[in-house]
């Protein structure tokens, strides 16, 4: 236990043999009999802290699971840079839910972990109960991926959390224009760790950027996402987002008896999950799947 925290750290191994994390909030204490646990799936350079506002506050009544994929956070980094793509992040996610014994859940995915519950949902329809996907969608806007492509596996240090949260501020300050200090100063700290030298840097593997620049024409996932049938769905954009366009999210919410669009005003790419739409879109979706 992480003393305060409330929640567990668990480890998981790889089929290529690597180690990897993720915090397991409110594991299996308090929690209904037969509901599902929520597995929240992070960003292409983010961690499982993205999710602990959010997690802390669903573990009341919930099981919440937020893995690090590998080359994040607290997940060892692959030997193999070019194994840091989708379907890998799916086979390990799949390795952890069978470590993990989950038959059935929630799914919540930011950006790249949008794709990867569309992806893990399309192989096992019957799993998912229910989905968050948050600001991606099957089609990407250019201009967003460019720009987000752009800057991973440039390294980054800085000598204080407050010089890390200025240098936020300055890079993607269009994406939530509403921060003060002390939200760049959190956003910093969930994005960054902090070295044994005391140097401030970003937490994740620079060698992501390999298997990105190597990568072929993106495979067409429409019929990846339009395999999530009438499992409900809620669509998270937001409103100044330049990933997921508001035409592809009113495809997307065609496509699904069951589907929601919301849309968070006032943020880009992408919603942490703890704006007061986010949070209203979130107590509805797992009401509609609560026991």
């Amino acid at each position: 236990m992480a003393g305060a925290a409330s929640y567990q750290n668990g480890y998981w191994e790889s089929a290529d043999g690597v180690r990897l994390h993720y915090r397991d909030y409110n594991f299996g204490a308090g929690v209904p009999k037969g509901r599902p646990p929520i597995i929240c799936l992070p960003g292409l350079t983010r961690n499982a802290r993205d999710f602990s506002v959010i997690a802390h506050r669903l573990a009341k009544e919930w099981r919440v699971i937020c893995p690090d994929l590998r080359g994040r956070g607290e997940s060892g980094h692959a030997k193999d840079p070019s194994t840091y793509t989708p379907a890998t992040y799916v086979a390990d996610i799949e390795a952890l839910l069978t470590t993990l014994k989950i038959t059935r859940a929630v799914f919540f995915g930011t950006s790249l972990g949008g794709i990867l519950t569309v992806l893990l949902s399309a192989a096992k329809p019957a799993r998912t109960v229910a989905a968050l996907i948050n600001d991606v969608g099957p089609e990407v806007d250019r201009a967003g991926l460019s720009r987000i492509t752009s800057g991973v596996g440039r390294s980054q240090s800085w000598p204080t959390w407050v010089h890390a949260a200025r240098w936020m501020a300055e890079t993607q300050g269009t994406v939530f224009p509403d921060y003060d200090m002390i939200g760049w100063i959190a956003f910093a700290k969930n994005l960054c760790r902090l070295t044994a030298q005391g140097r401030v840097v970003l937490d994740y593997d620079m060698r992501i950027a390999d298997a990105l620049k190597s990568g072929g024409e993106a495979a067409d996932l429409w019929p990846a996402f339009g395999a999530l049938g009438k499992t409900p769905v809620t669509i998270l954009r937001g409103a100044l987002s330049d990933i997921l366009s508001e035409e592809t999210a009113k495809r997307m919410v065609k496509m699904l008896p069951n589907g929601r669009l919301v849309t968070v005003k006032r943020v880009g790419h992408a919603p942490m999950l703890d704006e007061p739409e986010a949070v209203r879109a979130i107590d509805a979706l797992l009401k509609s799947v609560r026991q």
